[in-house]
């Protein structure tokens, strides 16, 4: 799928950015069931530098972190959606439970995560900020998340 790289495919992406002396940004989540809060946050958080990478967790991880019944949708189904977005312009996958590992390799100039997360929260602060990027945590666009979807399709 066009968009939807291996981390070596995109660590060769990011050495160009690199050397066109533009700003990544990087977010990171499991972006099931996209809605309105999703865009909002992707559309600020690609506002904050040149090109937008979103690191997707893997089936398995969604599975750990979210419980046996999620993911909803697929991780190729997932990538599709979020690199079909105006403001995602790369989409790359993770297997562990956190992106530590992938933004140690990637390095971004600009780290963001919603609102939910405090900054002192946000994994990979550390390597963002020793490498003299910038670390967000952008406000929550209230009422809309991917649970209560599924809570109101459970009860409706």
């Amino acid at each position: 799928m066009n968009g939807f790289f291996s981390l070596d495919e995109f660590l060769k992406i990011r050495k160009k950015i690199k050397e066109e002396n533009k700003k990544l940004v990087f977010t990171n989540g499991v972006f099931d069931i996209i809605h309105r809060g999703h865009v909002d946050y992707l559309l600020r958080a690609k506002a904050l530098g040149d090109y937008l990478v979103v690191a997707l967790n893997s089936d398995a991880s969604v599975k750990r972190l979210k419980g046996e019944t999620r993911p909803i949708n697929k991780l190729e189904d997932r990538a599709f959606v979020l690199f079909n977005l105006k403001p995602v312009d790369f989409v790359i996958s993770f297997e562990e439970d956190t992106p530590y590992n992938v933004l140690s390799k990637i390095i971004p100039d600009v780290l963001v995560k919603g609102g939910d997360w405090r900054i002192d929260q946000i994994v990979g602060r550390d390597i963002v900020e020793a490498n003299g990027g910038k670390v967000y945590s952008l406000p929550y666009l209230e009422n809309f998340s991917t649970t209560a979807i599924i809570n109101k399709m459970k009860n409706s």
